[in-house]
């Protein structure tokens, strides 16, 4: 049975599929914006945005989460309490918009963009 089982595997192992969502996140969160398949954006929008609700509590406790969550990356830690956190302070969610963009070359799945809002 398929109890329990919500999210995507996205073709790859537990260990496989962690390293891809913080690399993912990683590049978000410094870029403010990246482009990637559908499947990969829908599966980082709920990981990013509980990073981002973390960041808004600005404790040492969610900056040690946070850092453990994105693979121990200080820069990303920083623009996320410093820059985010203010920006969506009065916000209660929704951080983070999907654009579809179809078909582009020959990737495997269509493309997306995934962005912060401004």
């Amino acid at each position: 049975m398929n109890h329990g089982r919500k999210n995507r595997t996205l073709g790859r192992r537990k260990g496989q599929r962690v390293a891809l969502l913080r690399s993912l996140a990683r590049s978000l969160v410094l870029q403010e914006g990246i482009t990637t398949t559908i499947a990969r954006a829908k599966e980082l929008r709920p990981f990013i945005e509980r990073m981002v609700s973390n960041a808004k509590k600005n404790s040492l406790s969610s900056r040690r989460m946070i850092q453990t969550r994105m693979g121990g990356a200080p820069e990303v830690v920083k623009k996320l309490h410093e820059i985010y956190a203010p920006r969506y302070a009065k916000r209660a969610g929704g951080y983070t918009r999907i654009v579809r963009l179809g078909r582009v070359g020959k990737r495997v799945g269509e493309a997306a963009r995934i962005e912060f809002i401004k």
